[in-house]
């Protein structure tokens, strides 16, 4: 950080006068491990004001760590991290201290703007117009002009209101939603206004208007801005730079200067080309090698018994000199041969049933499933509508924040009950629910089980109730969403995207006919999202989808919609 923070006596702390040009954000080769598990190695980030740097990567690769170590909750093993201004962090897991309110928040992220207020209220009120120190008193005013302490209380009241976040400063934390605290949070960020600003995936909880301020926001904000993000819409939009954490040729992260999400694929795509070719090469090349020095140990082998009459010593003497010379080009080729790491897993989708195997099957024309006029007293009302997916159907479901989405999914699932209306479900449907949980991949699971453990327990469960058949049972190990390294680890252990990947596996594990998503693109990495948008598209199973994922949404335009107000 910058110079430390002077304090007068009986004065609030003050924060320090940055110029705009010297905020930023240094990471120096930085690597990072927990035990027993390197997540960073040799990370370079320099960001300048202005800049607005996009973090991606496959679950699991370490994004938010990154976020902590450039924030300072971590230390890096190697390399260091260097901060100038101020600095505002949200992350993906909010923990709540007991009693904390709105105006807890609120009165934190404006402290220091508060601070400055009153130090040059108090400076005005003593200045001396004929002696005056004029030094002191410039100090302040740029101290709250740099702040933009003029109008903080009207910025957090429209953040606030157009994050669609609770506004009443008495209210607990404790009684929201995760989205909602979530929202509160990054309010009081974004109108913090900090110096360097950290965001893990600040679009999962927000709806299109709160995305679209959020935006807005990002756009012009004066400092540094790193964003850990699946939206690819969001890459385009704001982002000057992309850091990608995946594995590269040289092992370390490659920095994109790419704005655009199309074009950093292309030249993602483009790099990983060379690398197989380049490796494909090399194996080539090192594969002759040893031929040759297999064939030079042959001829070593066949000159200690030279026939009668000829130069044994010559003969040995020559295949020696062959086998040093295989020997020494095969210790240069070790030593310049490409370790490719074990490259990113690709979604195997299983191949979902269209219908169940029952007697008969379903009637020709009955629906796989349907809800009647729908009733959740203060969160769903659809008097007069009639939901209907039919077999191989498609439904996107759409609206802002709070208008009842994840109610209606949770209705057609069966799982939230209806005080008025019907549900029905055709005999032997099974259903795969993809619900939006605080944290992925532990409701109800013991945090000490691994994830072997868990999909064994759910396919126990699923079966003493009828509702598995075991010989369309989907292995969790088979889907490649994650490795048969991070199954055998305790769920508690995983990243939350990687936790998420968990609860999509559990989503496909009976080979259900109808899968009901709810924002399934919330914490999965970029390249998962399109793998998955291509594999719902081309499943027989019927898909029910409700996504405030703008690029998703835009992917699947050409489904019947359904739009809650």
């Amino acid at each position: 950080m910058t110079a430390a923070r002077t304090r007068g006596r009986g004065s609030a702390p003050r924060e320090p006068v940055v110029a705009p040009g010297a905020v930023h954000l240094v990471a120096d080769d930085v690597t990072f491990a927990y035990p027993g598990r390197p997540v960073l190695a040799g990370v370079t980030v320099v960001a300048g004001a202005g800049q607005r740097i996009g973090v991606v990567g496959e679950n699991g690769a370490g994004k938010s760590t990154l976020l902590q170590v450039l924030s300072g909750e971590l230390v890096p093993q190697v390399g260091s991290v260097r901060r100038a201004g101020t600095l505002a962090v949200v992350s993906q897991e909010l923990e709540s201290t007991p009693g904390a309110t709105v105006g807890t928040l609120v009165d934190e992220a404006l402290g220091a703007v508060r601070a400055a207020g009153h130090a040059l209220e108090a400076v005005i009120a003593g200045f001396d117009h004929e002696r005056g120190d004029l030094v002191t008193l410039t100090e302040a005013l740029a101290r709250v002009d740099r702040l933009a302490g003029w109008d903080a209380d009207r910025r957090m009241d429209e953040a606030l209101t157009r994050f669609g976040a609770p506004r009443d400063q008495a209210r607990a934390l404790a009684e929201m939603s995760v989205g909602e605290r979530y929202r509160v949070r990054l309010a009081c960020r974004i109108a913090q206004r900090a110096d360097v600003l950290l965001l893990d995936e600040p679009t999962n909880h927000l709806d299109e208007a709160g995305i679209e301020y959020l935006t807005g926001q990002l756009r012009t904000w004066p400092g540094v801005v790193v964003i850990v993000t699946h939206d690819r819409q969001l890459l385009d939009d704001v982002m000057t730079a992309i850091l990608d954490l995946d594995p590269t040729v040289d092992g370390k992260p490659a920095l994109y200067g790419a704005t655009s999400y199309a074009v950093y694929r292309f030249a993602k795509d483009q790099a990983l080309r060379r690398w197989r070719q380049r490796y494909a090469a090399e194996q080539q090349r090192r594969e002759q090698l040893l031929r040759r020095l297999d064939d030079s140990y042959e001829g070593l082998s066949d000159g200690w018994r030279p026939p009668k009459g000829s130069q044994p010593n010559r003969r040995a003497t020559h295949a020696r000199i062959h086998v040093k010379a295989a020997d020494r080009l095969v210790a240069r080729l070790e030593e310049t041969a490409v370790e490719v790491p074990v490259p990113p897993l690709a979604l195997a989708f299983p191949d979902l049933p269209a219908l169940p195997a029952t007697a008969g099957g379903t009637p020709s024309g009955r629906p796989l499933l349907e809800v009647r006029a729908p009733l959740v007293p203060g969160r769903l009302d659809l008097a007069g509508t009639r939901v209907s997916v039919p077999a191989c159907g498609r439904l996107l479901v759409t609206g802002p924040n709070g208008s009842g989405k994840s109610t209606l999914l949770g209705a057609l699932a069966g799982v939230v009950p209806l005080e008025r209306g019907t549900w029905t479900l055709a005999p032997g449907v099974r259903l795969g629910i993809l619900a939006q949980d605080d944290r992925p991949g532990l409701g109800g699971v013991p945090a000490v089980a691994t994830g072997f453990d868990a999909y064994a327990r759910e396919a126990l469960d699923l079966l003493a109730g009828g509702l598995l058949d075991p010989d369309q049972l989907v292995p969790v190990a088979f889907l490649g969403l994650l490795t048969e390294e991070d199954l055998d680890r305790p769920l508690a252990d995983l990243s939350v995207g990687q936790r998420r990947r968990f609860d999509l596996a559990r989503a496909l594990l009976a080979a259900p006919h109808l899968l009901i998503l709810d924002e399934p693109t919330n914490h999965l990495s970029i390249a998962l999202v399109d793998e998955l948008t291509a594999a719902l598209r081309a499943t027989s199973a019927a898909v029910v989808v409700a996504t405030h994922d703008r690029k998703m949404r835009a992917d699947l335009s050409d489904w019947p919609e359904l739009t809650l107000a």
